[in-house]
């Protein structure tokens, strides 16, 4: 039986997609071969995401397209699966080839290019394709259910968007939030006034399949998901900001929401409803929110392509690295992610994969899979 997840942010979201439908949907516990060995049959989720990453993997600003890559499979005529042989058009960078590779559910890209009436034309056209058994829009974090003008969000057109399609699809779609604060963008208190029951709350076993993949994905939030339902605990800091996030036994649970009620509570999602372009949702972006993530990418990366980059340095690296954690703990941080460190110490997005390698090789016991602990 086919069902439908909806990755409301993409990245991570992907990921904790593969996670979710595990857990709430799997055959059983421990059946980890029939859900993630190449033998499953068809008996796991499609996962409707955008492919939109951080620079460190795509130096392209903004979510990528289906003319942005090569070797997609048609599933319906505005809806394209990413297949593992998929590749992204250089220079653009993504993550959803690999992770076809890797995991065994069909990665379909959410383009949001023709605004949401684009999104709802693609969700409407795959569930008449699929006739799934359910459709799940899912957020980690929970900032899909802000109102669309804090302060503290940093990335809300991309949930705002899936939010806004899947508010106007003609089928039933449940909202889940995993890990609520782990975003960073609402304050967890706010959040629980918001949230409805508790659906499941992770566990060890339930993140287990996607340890490899978040050996290398760089999402910070599904990271910490991840650390949560394993037992860490502490302070954990990201981005490049250096937010602080608590990982406390709440960043384990997945609760309910209401969609009509998340969409009615959301300006920029209402604001968008009826946009045809990726163009005008950013304007009304910035009218309600005062910026777009989209900007803030492309300031981003000008500022990055304007930066000379250097050879890797382990001693100088795990110089950086001290230097970092010794501050990092007189705040009272005890994890950060690989993200974090990559953006402190100015290496890119290919250096990442030899810091990590470096500080596992030589501090193993450090190593809070998938975060590091100061």
């Amino acid at each position: 039986m086919t069902r439908l997840i909806v990755a409301g942010g993409g990245g991570g979201d992907a990921v904790a997609a593969a996670v979710l439908d595990r857990a709430l949907y799997g055959r059983g516990a421990g059946d980890d071969r029939a859900l993630y060995g190449r033998g499953a049959g068809d008996d796991r989720a499609v996962v409707l995401t955008y492919a939109w990453d951080r620079l460190l993997v795509d130096p392209v600003p903004g979510p990528r397209a289906a003319a942005d890559f090569t070797g997609l499979r048609a599933l319906t005529p505005n809806v394209y699966a990413v297949p593992a042989d998929g590749k992204p058009v250089a220079p653009a960078g993504s993550t959803l080839p690999r992770l076809a590779a890797e995991l065994p559910h069909t990665f379909a890209l959410l383009d949001p290019h023709h605004g949401v009436e684009g999104m709802v034309r693609q969700l409407e056209e795959l569930i008449e394709h699929l006739a799934p058994a359910s459709v799940d829009l899912l957020d980690v974090g929970g900032d899909i259910l802000a109102h669309g003008d804090e302060p503290t969000l940093r990335s809300p057109l991309g949930d705002a968007l899936s939010l806004a399609a899947c508010a106007q699809v003609n089928a039933e779609i449940r909202l889940l939030v995993a890990g609520p604060g782990l975003d960073g963008e609402l304050p967890v208190e706010v959040l629980h006034e918001r949230l409805e029951r508790v659906v499941h709350t992770l566990t060890a076993g339930d993140v287990a399949p996607i340890g490899p993949v978040m050996e290398w994905h760089p999402s910070e939030a599904t990271g910490m998901l991840t650390a949560a339902a394993r037992g860490v605990r502490g302070l954990c800091e990201v981005r490049d900001a250096g937010l602080t996030i608590p990982l406390t036994d709440d960043g384990a649970v997945v609760h309910e929401a209401d969609l009509d009620t998340a969409f009615r509570r959301n300006r920029l999602a209402g604001a968008i409803a009826d946009t045809t372009g990726l163009a005008e949702a950013e304007w009304h972006c910035r009218e309600i929110c005062g910026y777009s993530e989209i900007d803030y990418e492309r300031e981003k990366a000008a500022r990055s392509g304007a930066a000379p980059e250097g050879p890797f340095r382990p001693r100088a690296v795990l110089a950086g690295v001290t230097r970092f954690a010794e501050e990092a703990r007189a705040r009272g941080v005890s994890h950060t992610t690989f993200r974090r460190l990559t953006e402190v110490l100015g290496l890119n997005g290919v250096q990442r994969a030899d810091l990590r390698a470096l500080l596992i090789g030589t501090q193993p016991e450090r190593y809070d899979a998938p975060l590091w602990r100061l």
